[in-house]
């Protein structure tokens, strides 16, 4: 979704401004300049929607390079929607519209177990209809499945609401404990997304032994180190959101690891977790990396 700027817009507005005289009063020009808005508008939600149709229905193919192509294409579109407050709020909008909604269409085709698909029984061959078979999500497109979702539960809070729906937190889980690298990086930062401000994915978290799963991975240094980094980055954003929310349903996270890791690390990751609140979103993440690096130290010297 790439509008270019209409080559009339900048003249109307020149044109729409009023004299004192007309202050009082709704000139023509303003007249015109409030439908040239309303207009634009249109046009750039119906480009939301083409947008999130194409995309919608390449994921929903039977071949994993369509889907990753639709994926690609939702990724790219998510990142163009972030550039401004007005395609936010209609990005909300369309998520209102159960054709139009991404979450589930991604648990559906990209992020489902390929063992959903295994033949149960032979019938299909003596019947007269041939059986549907689509080919297994790649690893590319599992690692773009979880970017995707990570940008709609960021730009769309009720997102978080139907990946719960999708029993997000127990497949992302799996994909933590079996999959590769680059999955597993991005499956971190996809559950930090679905658990902000959302209790029934933090309790979803806690029934699974999330902690248990990711302190596992920093504490091995067989370990990709990139990964035990994001690791320590996952425990550093999950105490700051739980921090002080006595209701939390995480509430217990402290004490967990305390146990996991022992007091020295879980009291270095608690007091690290409060970096820079004041910092702009390049320094929080720089300052993010730093501490992450010192947690991990910190285990690997205990």
């Amino acid at each position: 979704m790439y509008l270019k700027k209409p080559l009339w817009s900048e003249a109307v507005k020149r044109t729409a401004s009023p004299s004192a005289d007309e202050s009082n009063q709704t000139s023509p020009a303003m007249m015109v300049e409030d439908l040239v808005s309303f207009l634009t508008d249109q046009r750039v939600y119906r480009e939301v929607t083409l947008a999130l149709r194409t995309g919608i229905r390449d994921v929903r193919a039977e071949f994993s390079f369509l889907r990753v192509r639709g994926l690609r294409n939702l990724l790219k579109f998510l990142r163009t929607v972030s550039e401004s407050d007005s395609t936010i709020q209609m990005f909300t909008q369309s998520q209102t519209v159960p054709e139009l909604q991404v979450v589930p269409v991604l648990f559906r085709h990209s992020l489902k177990d390929s063992e959903e698909d295994s033949v149960a029984s032979l019938d299909h061959i003596f019947s007269v209809e041939p059986m549907k078979i689509n080919s297994p999500s790649t690893d590319a497109e599992v690692a773009l499945a979880l970017r995707v979702l990570e940008g709609c539960c960021l730009l769309h809070r009720e997102s978080t609401i139907l990946a719960h729906r999708q029993k997000a937190i127990p497949v992302l889980m799996n994909i933590l404990s079996n999959r590769g690298v680059v999955e597993q990086d991005a499956c971190l930062d996809a559950l930090i997304s679905i658990m902000l401000d959302s209790s029934a994915n933090q309790m979803d978290f806690e029934s699974c032994n999330g902690i248990e799963e990711v302190t596992d991975l920093i504490r091995d240094k067989q370990k990709d180190e990139n990964l035990r980094l994001k690791c320590g980055e996952f425990l550093l954003l999950l105490i700051g959101q739980v921090n002080g929310r006595d209701k939390s349903p995480m509430a217990t996270v402290h004490d967990d690891l305390r146990q996991l890791l022992g007091e020295k690390s879980a009291s270095l990751i608690w007091a690290a977790s409060q970096f820079g609140s004041t910092l702009d979103p390049e320094q929080r993440l720089t300052a993010l990396h730093i501490q992450a690096r010192r947690v991990l130290e910190s285990i690997d010297m205990y």
